[in-house]
Parts: structure tokens; C-alpha cells; sequence
């Protein structure tokens, strides 16, 4: 069986367990691991090549986008142009459909393909959402994030001035509605609201309740544990009152990982071109035969 071949590209919390999903994948080779200190090799890298430049790892089939969501745009329009396929788990949901169609031209022009936002939420959780809605296409559903650790949140706060570590929570209230418990640890000469503001006017925290503290230690408080509960109350045919409900409980970066390994096998399957995961066949991300697992799934 020829493997596909794999670069992880950023290795932060998510790039470490992309690590450990193509290890235990058995239709993946790991080509190597881009990150912008070469030098920086830890234990676990060891068997690996770690470099500065894609193009140092040779022929790759696809690349495993690892970034904050606000660079993986940049990445993949210079990925999907040198004929590298890419998946990424870009979390805003607002711009989507935007960078969908972005990747999109790129892709096609260039035999590749681009799996955009392929993480849990958006990601597995919009596959499900979509069933609940073919299963009752009159209705609402409700999806209710945590309590737990938002990563693409985190990330955004550390991004601020004045920020020397943070931890974003999201605490679930009900309905789809969620609040957001920011921690920060701050650098000397910044005054809390002043981050604080900065914060809440980001479009991650926008349009939800935030609250930004000041803590000693961020890592005393830090949970990388998530899970989400979502519920879908509609009509299926004339029918009322049809309820359905969907739970997890998640370490959100190990999650996240499995399902950007997933979603790179995925990529090798379909024509050129941009797609989300509710367009993706499910039997797509899975390694095996597909007769064989359609007589054990189906």
C-alpha cells in the first residue's frame, strides 16, 4: 500500500497530537514537521525531519495545517498553488464561506484539494448538525459549547498586546448561548482593562458575554478538557415534536487532531477543489476498504 505522505505544519498544542494520530494511522507516512525554529527539536521529534521550509521534505501529498486560524489562509493559497493539498481547522465561522471560496479558485487551478475547518466544531459537529436537520428539517437546534477550553479563543487573546499568557473558557447557559471566562496573565506596564477591552472587541468574543481576569498563573487553571452538547427539536414529514440529542465529553486538541488526520485522508479522495466537512462522503475519512466497512457500519 503506497502511504500518504504527510507534513504537519506548526507545532503547537494541536501539531503535537496531529503527531500522534499519523503515528497511529496506518495509511500515513510523516514526511516531517514545519515550524518557524528548526532548531527547536523536541524528544519526540527526534525520528523526524524539522524544518523552516515545506519544500525541504520533498514530494509531500498534503499538508496539516497547524497555525491560528488567522494564518491558515496565507498557507494554504501558497501550499494549494505548489500542487500540496491542505486541511486546516479554521474556526470563524463567519468567514467560511469566504475562504471556502477563496481556496477554492486555487485548488482547481492547481489539481489540488482543500478541506477547510475540519476540527471538531466546526468539523465532526457540523456533520451532525446536518443530520439533525435532514432528519428534521422543520426545527432549531441548539449546540452548547463546554464548560471547557476554547482553543481558536485562547489563541486570540494571547495575540494581544500586552498578553504574556491567557485561557479562554467557554461556560455553556442554554439554547446556543455560551459565556466567555477569559484568564490572563499580563505584561509588566499593561493594565487589565486596557487588555480587556482589546478582548472584547475581537469578533471571537464579540457577540458573547466575556469576562477577562487577571491570574497569577495561567497554568493553574488550565483544562484542556471540552465537550458539547447538541440538541435539535423539529418536524420530520408533518410530523412534530421529533427531539434528538448529541453529547460529548473531549480533550479539545487531541479531537481536533484525529479529525485534520481524518480529513487529510479525505483530501486524497476528492476532485480538486475547497470543501468543508458536511461535503466530504463520511467513508472518506476512514482507512480500509470501503466494502468492508460499509458491511460493518451500515
Amino acid at each position: 500500500m503506497t502511504k500518504i505522505k504527510a507534513a504537519i505544519v506548526g507545532y503547537g498544542n494541536i501539531g503535537r497530537f496531529v503527531l500522534e494520530s499519523l503515528q497511529e494511522a496506518p495509511d500515513f507516512e510523516i514526511a516531517g514537521v514545519v515550524r518557524r525554529n528548526a532548531d527547536n527539536k523536541p524528544s519526540e521529534l527526534a525520528d523526524y525531519a524539522v524544518v523552516t521550509d515545506i519544500n525541504q521534505l520533498g514530494k509531500i501529498d498534503v499538508a496539516i495545517l497547524c497555525t491560528p486560524t488567522r494564518e491558515v489562509e496565507k498557507y494554504a493559497e501558497v501550499l494549494l498553488a505548489n500542487g500540496i493539498s491542505t486541511v486546516d481547522s479554521y474556526d470563524i465561522h463567519s468567514g467560511i464561506v469566504g475562504l471556502r471560496s477563496r481556496l477554492d479558485a486555487i485548488a482547481q487551478a492547481n489539481g489540488t484539494v482543500a478541506i477547510i475547518s475540519a476540527g471538531w466544531d466546526p468539523g465532526s459537529d457540523s456533520v451532525v448538525r446536518t443530520l439533525l436537520q435532514a432528519a428534521a428539517p422543520k426545527g432549531l437546534t441548539y449546540t452548547n459549547f463546554g464548560p471547557g477550553m476554547s482553543m481558536g479563543h485562547t489563541v486570540c487573546v494571547k495575540s494581544k498586546e500586552g498578553v504574556k499568557n491567557a485561557l479562554s473558557m467557554t461556560i455553556p447557559l442554554g439554547t446556543g448561548i455560551h459565556r466567555r471566562m477569559v484568564y490572563v496573565e499580563l505584561e509588566d506596564g499593561y493594565s487589565l482593562d486596557q487588555v480587556a477591552r482589546a478582548v472584547k472587541e475581537d469578533p471571537y468574543f464579540a457577540n458573547d458575554e466575556t469576562h477577562v481576569m487577571q491570574v497569577q498563573s495561567v497554568d493553574e487553571v488550565k483544562d484542556m478538557g471540552h465537550g458539547v452538547n447538541m440538541v435539535r427539536k423539529g418536524v420530520s414529514g408533518k410530523t412534530q415534536n421529533q427531539r434528538f440529542e448529541f453529547n460529548m465529553s473531549i480533550n479539545n486538541p487531541a479531537l481536533t487532531a484525529q479529525m485534520l488526520v481524518s480529513a487529510a485522508r479525505a483530501s486524497m479522495r476528492q476532485r480538486p477543489g475547497a470543501y468543508t466537512m458536511i461535503e466530504v462522503p463520511v467513508i472518506d475519512l476512514l482507512p480500509g476498504d470501503r466494502d468492508q466497512l460499509i458491511a460493518h457500519l451500515v
